[in-house]
C-alpha cells in the first residue's frame, strides 16, 4: 500500500450540510450560504460552521494537504465543454490553497487544478478551464500542513457551464512535452529475432525519414524509411515509426540512427525475458515481512532484520488488536473484536509496512497463474516448474520457487480470517498496518507505529476464496495438506461472504497509517471467487453462482484496464477460459471466443499506437499504475494466443514489451537494471537511496508505476504541471502518484516475462 490511499478520503467525506434545490445553470447548491442547502463536506477532523452567511472551517495543525478536506461531490461536466469556477474567501493566516476538480473515484483524474491564495481580507478568485471527461467528479480544497490551527471562510462558490466569451480563456496552453528530443525510443532490453521490431520517433515532419540500423561498431546493417504516424495526443507531438522487423541477425549493442540522432543500444536475440522472469519473481523475497532478509540471497545491500515479529518499537504483527477508540468508531461504527491474531508474514504491499488482502490477493493469484500457465502450456518443460529458479531461502525444498512464494503470501491470507466463536467467524479482515503514516526513510524494524486489524469486508474475504481455491489444485501434488487446508479456508470464507455480501471496507480512513481500497461492488470478486472453486472442484454450486453473475456472459475487460486489484471479473474469464476443463462444451465456447474477440479488439487499438503499447485511456490521460494496466491488457494477447496459438497475439504482446522497456516518450525503461536507462527511485520508505545513502535503490526487477496524469504528490504537482500524459512521470523517491512499486503490478511483470520466455 503506498500514499495514495490518502485520496480515498476525498469521495465519502466526514460531515455533511443538507442538499437543496440548484439552480439550472449553477451546480453547487446555495454557494452563497444563506439558506443552509450547500452539501459541503470536511474530513481529516475538519470542522465546518455557518457564520454570517459564510460557509468556515476549522483547520487542526498539522497533517498533510491532501490529508485535511472540504469539498463537494456530485459535479457533472462534459468533456470538452468550458466551465467557471469562483469563489470568494478569507483565512485567518495567509496561505496559498491548492484546489482540485477531479473524478469522484480512483484513480481521482484531474479535470483542472488550481492554487488559490487567501489572506485575512475576502478575496474573489476565478478561473475557466475545458472539461477533460464527464465522469462524476467533485470539487476538493486542500487545506493540512498548517503549523498552527487555522480557520477558512468560504462565500459565493460557484460552478458553472462558462460563457462563450469566458470559454475562450480555457483555450489549451502548449504543454511541456519531448516532441524536441527525435532520438529513436526502442525496447533497450532488445528484440526477439523472429517478432516484430519497430522504434518511435517524436517527430513532427509529415514525410517519411531515413533510417539506418548500425551495430556496434558503427557499421550500417540494414536502411529504410519510417512511417509518418501523426500527432498521438498522449505525447501531444507528431510520431514517425521506424520497422525494422525483417533484420533477424542476433547480436548485442545495435542502435537505430535516425535525423542524426541514435537509439538507445539493444540487442536481438532468441532469449530476451528469461532473466526478466527470474528477476522479477526475486523481488517479491525483500518485500516479505516477518523473516529476515539474508544479504547471500537477496544481495548484501538488501539485508536487513525481520520486520514486525511482536518486537519493539512496535510490537509487530504476531499479536495484532482490532483497531478501537474513536478511530474504529469513525470507521465502523460499533463494530469490535475482542482477539488479537497473528497475521505475520506476507507481502509489504508496496513502499510502506501495510498489508492488504485485497491486492495481496490478486498479486499472489498472478503468482499461481504463471505456474499454472507454465504447466498448462509450457509443453512440461517451462523453468516455472523449478525449485531453484528464484533468490529465496526455499531453495532446494522440492517445491517449485514460485509456490513456494506464492505459500509465503497465503499463509498470510489464511491468518487474516476471522476465528472460529468470534462475530463475522470465517470472514477475512481488510487489512492490517500501522496506525499512522511513517516518514521515509523507514526500515519494516524501526517502525514505531502500533499495528491494527481492521474490520472484515466482503471484497477481502471473496479475494481469500478465490486465491485459496487457485492455490488449493496448484499446490495438490507437492502439499496434499496445505491444499487441503487451502480448500477448506475457501469454502468456508465463500460462506461467510455470502452470509454478509454488503460489508464492504469504508472510503473514508485513508488518515489511519494506510488506505482503504474501498470497492462497493463485489459482483466481480464473487464472480472470480466462484469461477476458481468451480475450477477447483468442479462443483454444480459454484457453475450456478457463475451462471447467475451479471459477469457470466457480458464484456469484463476494458481498454483502460483490462482488470484489476477492485475489478477481477476479467482474471476470472481468463481462467475460466484457460483452465475450465469441466465447463459444458457451449460454455467452455462463450467463455474461449469472448477472450479471443477482446484480444483482436486490443490488437486493434495497438494497430493505432505510434508507441506501441495496448492502452488507450479515456481522453487519452494516463491512470495511476498505467504500466500494470498495460501489463494486464498484455496478459488478455497471451491468453488468446495460449488458446489459439495465433502468432499475432504473441507478436501483439512483444511488441507492448517493448513501451514499458524503452518505447515511451521518457526513452526510459521503466523495469529497473533494465536496458541503458531505468527508473530507480521508486517510492519506498527502505529502498531509499535518494534520501539516505546508506540505503540501496530498489531491486533490479522492479516496476515503476508510470505516467500518471493526475497529479497527486508534491513532486508531481511541482514538476509536471501541463504534461502530456505519456510526459506524466518523474523518478523521484517522493513522486509516489507515478514512482511507486508494489506487489500488484511486478506479479503481471513475473507473468508476462514468464510467457514471453516460454512461448516460441
Amino acid at each position: 500500500m503506498t500514499l495514495r490511499k490518502f485520496l480515498a478520503a476525498l469521495a465519502l467525506p466526514a460531515l455533511f450540510f443538507p442538499l437543496s434545490a440548484v439552480q439550472a445553470d449553477e451546480m453547487i447548491a446555495d454557494g452563497a450560504f444563506e439558506t443552509g442547502g450547500d452539501l459541503v463536506w470536511a474530513s481529516g477532523d475538519v470542522s465546518l460552521s455557518r457564520e454570517d452567511g459564510k460557509l468556515c472551517a476549522s483547520v487542526p495543525a498539522g497533517g498533510e494537504p491532501w490529508g485535511r478536506l472540504i469539498g463537494v461531490n456530485d459535479l457533472s461536466f462534459a468533456a470538452d465543454m468550458s466551465y467557471r469556477f469562483s469563489v470568494r474567501l478569507q483565512s485567518s493566516e495567509t496561505r496559498t490553497i491548492p484546489v482540485l476538480v477531479q473524478r469522484n473515484e480512483e484513480p481521482w483524474t484531474a479535470q483542472a487544478t488550481f492554487s488559490v491564495a487567501s489572506g485575512a481580507d475576502m478575496q474573489a478568485f476565478s478561473s475557466v478551464f475545458r472539461a477533460k471527461e464527464d465522469k462524476p467528479a467533485q470539487i476538493i480544497f486542500q487545506l493540512g500542513g498548517g503549523a498552527a490551527p487555522w480557520r477558512l471562510c468560504l462565500d459565493v462558490l460557484s460552478m458553472r457551464e462558462a460563457s462563450a466569451e469566458e470559454a475562450e480563456q480555457a483555450a489549451p496552453e502548449a504543454s511541456p512535452h519531448m516532441a524536441a528530443d527525435a532520438t529513436p525510443r526502442v525496447n533497450q532490453t532488445g528484440y526477439f529475432a523472429d517478432g516484430p521490431k519497430r522504434s518511435t520517433i517524436p517527430s513532427d515532419d509529415q514525410e517519411p525519414l531515413p533510417f539506418q540500423l548500425v551495430d556496434a561498431s558503427g557499421s550500417v546493417l540494414d536502411e529504410g524509411m519510417t512511417e509518418p504516424r501523426g500527432i498521438d495526443p498522449t505525447v501531444e507531438a507528431g510520431t514517425q515509426v521506424a520497422d525494422f522487423s525483417s533484420f533477424q541477425t542476433v547480436g548485442d549493442g545495435y542502435r537505430l540512427i535516425v535525423g542524426g540522432k541514435q537509439s538507445q543500444p539493444f540487442s536481438i536475440g532468441h532469449d530476451i525475458y528469461g532473466k526478466l522472469r527470474i528477476d522479477a519473481l526475486s523481488w517479491f523475497y525483500p518485500q516479505r515481512s516477518g523473516i529476515e532478509i539474508k544479504g547471500g540471497i537477496a544481495g548484501e545491500a538488501y539485508a536487513r532484520p525481520a520486520g514486525h515479529l511482536g518486537l519493539r518499537p512496535n510490537d509487530g504483527d504476531t499479536g495484532v488488536p482490532c483497531l478501537s477508540g474513536e478511530a474504529s468508531a469513525k470507521l465502523f461504527g460499533d463494530w469490535s473484536c475482542s482477539y488479537q491474531l497473528d497475521v505475520s508474514g506476507g507481502w509489504y504491499d508496496a513502499g510502506d509496512q501495510g498489508k492488504y488482502v485485497v491486492n495481496g490477493g490478486i498479486a499472489v493469484a498472478q503468482l499461481l497463474g504463471t505456474f499454472e500457465r507454465g504447466v498448462t502450456f509450457g509443453g512440461g518443460a517451462s523453468p516455472v516448474l523449478s525449485d531453484s529458479l528464484s533468490r529465496l531461502p526455499e531453495n532446494g525444498n522440492g517445491i517449485p520457487d514460485l509456490l513456494d512464494e506464492a505459500r509465503w503470501e497465503l499463509e498470510f491470507l489464511l491468518k487474516m480470517m476471522v476465528p472460529d466463536g468470534q462475530p463475522l467467524a470465517g470472514m477475512v479482515h481488510h487489512k492490517v498496518h500501522d496506525t499512522e503514516w511513517t516518514g521515509v526513510p523507514m526500515l519494516p524494524h524501526l517502525d514505531p507505529r502500533l499495528r491494527a486489524l481492521h474490520r472484515p469486508s466482503t471484497a477481502a474475504t471473496l479475494n481469500l476464496a478465490a486465491a485459496a481455491a487457485q492455490g488449493a489444485r496448484l499446490f495438490a501434488s507437492y502439499d496434499a495438506d496445505f491444499a487441503e487446508r487451502l480448500l477448506a479456508a475457501s469454502g468456508k470464507a465463500w460462506l461467510a461472504a455470502a452470509a454478509n455480501p454488503v460489508l464492504y471496507a469504508p472510503q473514508s480512513d485513508g488518515l489511519q497509517g494506510g488506505g482503504d481500497y474501498f470497492d462497493d461492488d463485489v459482483t466481480d470478486e464473487t464472480y472470480w471467487a466462484a469461477a476458481e472453486l468451480y475450477i477447483t472442484t468442479g462443483e454444480a454450486q459454484y457453475l450456478a453462482a457463475l451462471k447467475t453473475s451479471p459477469h457470466w456472459g457480458g464484456p469484463v475487460f476494458s481498454a483502460i484496464g483490462a482488470f484489476d486489484w477492485r475489478s477481477t471479473a476479467g482474471l476470472a474469464r481468463l481462467d475460466l477460459a484457460l483452465y475450465g476443463k469441466a465447463l459444458p462444451d457451449e460454455d467452455r465456447a462463450m467463455i474461449r471466443d469472448s477472450v479471443v474477440s477482446a484480444a483482436r479488439e486490443f490488437q486493434a487499438l495497438q494497430a493505432n499506437e505510434p508507441f506501441g503499447q495496448i492502452y488507450r485511456p479515456n481522453s487519452n490521460r494516463y491512470d495511476w499504475g498505467s504500466n500494470q494496466l498495460i501489463l494486464q491488457n498484455m496478459i488478455v494477447l497471451s491468453a488468446a494466443f495460449d488458446l489459439t496459438d495465433e502468432r499475432g497475439f504473441l507478436n501483439a504482446v512483444r511488441e507492448s514489451m517493448d513501451y514499458i522497456l524503452g518505447r515511451n516518450l521518457m526513452n526510459l525503461s521503466y523495469v529497473t537494471g533494465y536496458g541503458s536507462v531505468w527508473s530507480k527511485n521508486q517510492h519506498s520508505r527502505w529502498y531509499a537511496n535518494q534520501t539516505d545513502d546508506s540505503l540501496p535503490n530498489p531491486p533490479i526487477g522492479s516496476l515503476a508505476g508510470g505516467p500518471n496524469s493526475t497529479l497527486v504528490d508534491d513532486v508531481a504537482k511541482a514538476k509536471l504541471q501541463g504534461c502530456a500524459p505519456q510526459a506524466c512521470y518523474v523518478d523521484d523517491i517522493m513522486a509516489w502518484g507515478t514512482n511507486e512499486i508494489t506487489i500488484n503490478w511486478n506479479a503481471p511483470l513475473v507473468y508476462i516475462a514468464s510467457f514471453l520466455a516460454d512461448a516460441r
